[in-house]
Parts: C-alpha cells; sequence; structure tokens
C-alpha cells in the first residue's frame, strides 16, 4: 500500500513511478517542473534547485515569470504575446 506521501506526489505525477522518477536526474527535473507549473502539494520547492536547473526547466509562461521576479527581480525572459495582460 503507498505511503501517503507518494499518494499526495502522485496527485501530480499519475503516469509515472515516483520513485523511479527521483533516481534519475532527468527524472528529478520533471518532478521539479511539475512542483512548479502545478503547485508543489505542501512540499517546500528548492530555491537552490531551481537555479541550478533554470534553463533546463519546461515551465508555463505565467509561472516562469512570477519565479523569475521572486528569484532575481526582475523578469529575464521575453514577454509572450499571449500573456495579453502583462506589459
Amino acid at each position: 500500500m503507498p505511503s501517503l506521501d507518494e499518494v499526495a506526489s502522485s496527485a501530480y505525477i499519475w503516469d509515472y513511478d515516483i520513485n523511479e522518477l527521483r533516481k534519475t536526474k532527468s527524472g528529478r527535473l520533471l518532478i521539479l517542473e511539475r512542483k512548479i507549473n502545478y503547485g508543489p502539494d505542501g512540499e517546500k520547492i528548492s530555491l537552490k534547485e531551481v537555479k541550478e536547473n533554470w534553463d533546463k526547466l519546461h515551465l508555463f509562461d505565467l509561472q516562469k515569470r512570477l519565479f523569475e521576479l521572486l528569484i532575481w527581480g526582475k523578469y529575464i525572459s521575453p514577454k509572450s504575446k499571449k500573456l495579453f495582460w502583462v506589459r
């Protein structure tokens, strides 16, 4: 029977085995991306891990711009034309 942590983590990673993902670098990146894109579900997101892997992460536009503002205090990525309310 899965533990409560596995059930909570599997809410957004339902299509992969979370324990197998944790064993590889690409798996840990996928977990980090999903935490940022869909919410950490009570877990903390490591600032160090986000900074180290920033260029490798595939994030939604709004989440990416928010994290840029929170981490570096300015926007780094170019504005997306899809974000009509961000000028």
